[in-house]
């Protein structure tokens, strides 16, 4: 790994994993009003990592960035609690569960790794809210550089990852740095913001500027045309032996 090395993450604010989302009155969104925010918990985690190589010595600087509305400072205060270093706000009226989307944010970041510089770059591997999971890979797309998705390791001194797959984990080595990383659940464990380091975090430095300086066409494939809540799932019942479940899972549920 290099020995000056900047690390950029980014921080995304989503409802709360906790609360229940509800359905707006038109169907189009869900409903935001007076309903709990948070970071993103895989961006908490790729916050968590990208704080520890600043501890192991292996990164001298993490500069979080978010893209979002005006509440958006409260998450980057967090990462800048967590122990980023200094925080990037694009202000956008856009909302980023369904009107921003994957491109647009990975276009947006790059404009800023461009202005910025950084190593690595380590993001969540998806928001909870959109659920695409993509961001990432468009983004090392834009920069044509090394992707390492779905990490549940990184190692800078071997240039491995190890990474979440369908059928357990795989090493995989990257050849060069910068690269793109996209943090799964068991990376780490982030740690809670300590009382002084939220204090702290206020005196630390957030550059805010408007996603319409950024020289990004903001553009979407994708249009919503209804959002709902899915069906209520139908009671169970109780089989009284295997002899009964077989049947009925052949014969009635033909799942066999």
């Amino acid at each position: 790994y290099l020995q000056t090395m900047r690390v950029l993450v980014g921080v995304k604010r989503v409802v709360d994993y906790a609360v229940k989302v509800r359905v707006a009155a038109d169907k189009k969104a869900v409903d935001l009003a007076n309903v709990k925010m948070s970071m993103n918990p895989f961006c908490e985690i790729a916050v968590e990592e990208a704080v520890r190589l600043k501890e192991a010595k292996k990164a001298t600087e993490v500069i979080a960035v978010s893209i979002g509305p005006k509440a958006s400072s409260e998450t980057l205060r967090t990462a800048l609690a967590m122990g980023a270093d200094r925080g990037i706000h694009i202000t956008t009226d856009l909302r980023t569960d369904q009107e921003l989307g994957s491109g647009s944010v990975a276009k947006i970041l790059a404009k800023v790794v461009e202005e910025e510089s950084p190593d690595a770059i380590i993001l969540g591997k998806q928001s909870i809210d959109g659920d695409f999971g993509c961001t990432g890979s468009m983004l090392a797309s834009i920069l044509d550089v090394p992707q390492c998705t779905f990490a549940a390791k990184i190692d800078l001194d071997d240039m491995t990852v190890e990474r979440e797959t369908d059928t357990g984990t795989e090493v995989v080595k990257f050849p060069s740095l910068p690269a793109v990383f996209t943090a799964d659940l068991r990376l780490n464990e982030p740690r809670y913001a300590t009382l002084p380091n939220i204090m702290k975090a206020k005196k630390k430095k957030v550059d805010t500027r408007s996603v319409d300086d950024m020289g990004v066409a903001l553009s979407e494939g994708n249009e919503v045309l209804e959002v709902f809540e899915p069906p209520p799932r139908e009671a169970g019942i109780v089989v009284e032996d295997v002899g009964e479940l077989v049947d009925k899972l052949k014969n009635e549920a033909s799942v066999i």
